[in-house]
């Protein structure tokens, strides 16, 4: 039975991960180089940075070289706001918002926007559940 995460699970999406860092402490370096492996194109977004491991970094959705099919966003919920404003412009009409990234104000704004919106999980596990099956962590 499809999901409404299938979508979002398919290995061929082109994926933006806005919030991708050059610290690899940070969720939002260990998200883009995870989805590196798993997705065909993965773009890092991140104002703040022109390089990630050696891949071009862009400071903004709007900047990128090609449509992403959705946004990954790993950033706070009023930077999440501004994403999502940027996202609609685009016509990007999918996102996935990383546990943190969300809260009242950023669910209204993508209903508002008419955005297909996952949150409250985290893709990368939702990935290895998919990959790997449900496991059992009593």
């Amino acid at each position: 039975m499809e999901t409404k995460y299938d979508w979002y699970l398919s290995k061929d999406r082109v994926l933006a991960v806005v919030g991708a860092s050059r610290n690899r402490e940070k969720w939002g370096y260990k998200l883009y180089n995870f989805f590196k492996g798993y997705y065909s194109k993965v773009y890092p977004v991140n104002p703040n940075a022109y390089n990630i491991d050696g891949d071009p970094v862009y400071p903004n959705l709007s900047s990128l070289p090609e449509m992403p099919d959705f946004v990954d966003v790993v950033v706070p919920p009023k930077v999440t706001l501004t994403v999502l404003e940027e996202a609609y412009r685009v016509g990007i009409k999918r996102v996935w918002l990383q546990p943190g990234s969300e809260d009242g104000e950023v669910l209204r704004k993508c209903e508002e926007l008419d955005l297909d919106c996952v949150h409250g999980l985290c893709l990368m596990e939702t990935i290895m559940r998919r990959v790997n099956g449900p496991r059992d962590f009593e």
